[in-house]
């Protein structure tokens, strides 16, 4: 935040993250005129690793918003502009309502308290102000006849109800139909919502994008000929889709190159019997413990990579290039790789070794449901030591997952499906999985690579007799 004139302050794009360098305007929820409060939301960004909503640092009145929805904007460059009401206030204004007398305009003294991690950080370039453009055509009032003939659809104030400080409310929709709106330039203010509880849909996004129906052409009067149309050149934008690399997905992009040319990956393999790990999943759902809780093979999964962890430390660990030293991690952030919309994110469990398993069960429930949701914070992705990828819930039996960047390992887990298994000295049928690690081989070599894979996939053969014997 800074102060640019008497009474009016400027807030400059924050850090929310990590070290990120810019974000992504993805939509405004206030324009010039619209009262704010401290701490109310007046914008989302996309960052490089999730979706965040600005909270306003100071209290005031929009004077100018300084970057356009979809722009990209470094950190510390200005982003929009707040009067407190000092400057020009006349005798019916905010100060004489109250009955008290305006302060005098010292300018050194603080208008607001800022917000932690919103302060002033200087720009990488300065950038010229964009100026938001001007209406191309009016728009008829709502309800009365457009020039096209029928009714002009509502406008945004029309049809957005108002927030209690006059700001405008948030559209309600689902985060895919965020996306999809933004992906096909549509402004969810001016879609008709027809879900439940004034919701918009996705049908409600695409019949508001979708272009109006043409005109039949008029047939030629008698005597004259039509001449022949020209044919069109081809025109291939209706069958093909540009998505934007941007935010996250361009992140995971950079992060997923720079990790397979920068380790060494080395992938094995290994199939083994999970029918005691199912058996093990069904009792443990109806213990008291995990009562509302999720309790899936990947749970288990997870809890024996946790114990292998524990078993071979050096396994999770990471290269620090400038030192030249491996780094052994002597705690476990657990990455749980997860597919949205936005991208592929990685958040992680923290400290997820300490953890009993009903708790893991808890965490990892609430991960998925963020990730699901698009909510999930910048510091939910940070700092992850070793990742869980499960590729089976898209029926996929095995692959050679990337490692994560920072990190030295990194497990696929498999669909698990009936095939024959020697079981007992006998053919049976059973239920197969398979298991498949990654690891960097700079500091992670084949034996310990192989010890690691091999305890997890003792753990998921027999979960209550490992449990038992490694604690």
């Amino acid at each position: 935040m800074t102060m640019t004139e008497q009474g009016v302050q400027e807030f400059r794009l924050p850090d929310v993250g990590e070290g990120l360098v810019d974000a992504e305007i993805l939509r405004w929820y206030v324009e010039p005129g619209d009262r704010v409060e401290i701490n109310q939301i007046i914008c989302e960004i996309e960052t490089a690793k999730a979706a965040v909503e600005l909270p306003s640092p100071f209290a005031g009145t929009v004077q100018e918003v300084l970057a356009e929805a979809g722009s990209t904007v470094e950190v510390g460059s200005p982003i929009i502009r707040v009067g407190d009401g000092t400057a020009g206030t006349d005798a019916a204004g905010d100060s004489g309502r109250s009955g008290e007398s305006a302060p005098d305009g010292d300018e050194d003294e603080p208008q607001e308290k800022p917000l932690v991690g919103s302060g002033e950080k200087p720009a990488a370039t300065q950038r010229r102000r964009r100026k938001r453009p001007a209406p191309t055509r009016p728009e008829a009032p709502a309800g009365e006849p457009s020039a096209t003939g029928g009714a002009a659809p509502p406008s945004r104030a029309a049809s957005a109800p108002a927030t209690a400080n006059g700001g405008t409310a948030r559209p309600l929709a689902k985060p895919p139909v965020r996306k999809l709106a933004r992906d096909l330039g549509v402004d969810l203010h001016a879609v008709t919502p027809t879900g439940s509880d004034g919701v918009v849909t996705r049908e409600d996004v695409q019949r508001h994008a979708a272009p109006p129906a043409e005109a039949p052409a008029e047939a030629p009067e008698a005597g004259e000929t039509e001449a022949p149309a020209a044919r069109p050149a081809a025109d291939l934008s209706a069958r093909e889709e540009r998505i934007p690399v941007k935010g996250v997905r361009k992140r995971m992009a950079s992060a997923m190159v720079d990790s397979a040319f920068t380790a060494p990956h080395v992938t094995e393999f290994l199939q083994v019997d999970a029918t005691k790990t199912l058996k093990a999943a069904r009792r443990l759902r109806e213990r008291p413990e995990f009562d509302g809780l999720k309790v899936s093979p990947l749970l288990l999964v997870a809890r024996a990579l946790l114990t292998a962890v524990r078993r071979h430390p050096r396994i999770n660990a990471t290269w620090d290039e400038d030192a030249q030293e491996i780094v052994v991690k002597h705690y476990v952030n657990l990455g749980i790789a997860a597919a949205t919309d936005r991208g592929l994110i990685v958040p992680n469990i923290k400290d997820a070794g300490t953890k009993p398993l009903p708790d893991l069960a808890r965490e990892l429930q609430n991960l998925t449901e963020t990730a699901r949701e698009g909510t999930t914070t910048p510091e939910a992705m940070s700092g992850g030591t070793i990742t869980v990828t499960n590729v089976g819930v898209f029926g996929v039996d095995a692959g050679t997952p990337i490692i994560n960047p920072g990190e030295g390992a990194i497990l696929a887990f498999g669909q698990i499906r009936d095939l024959p298994w020697a079981h007992k000295g006998k053919l049976a049928v059973r239920k197969v999985t398979t298991l498949s690690l990654s690891f960097d081989h700079r500091m992670i070599d084949g034996e310990l690579g192989s010890k690691v894979l091999r305890d997890v996939g003792a753990m998921l053969e027999d979960p209550e007799m490992t449990a038992l014997a490694w604690g």
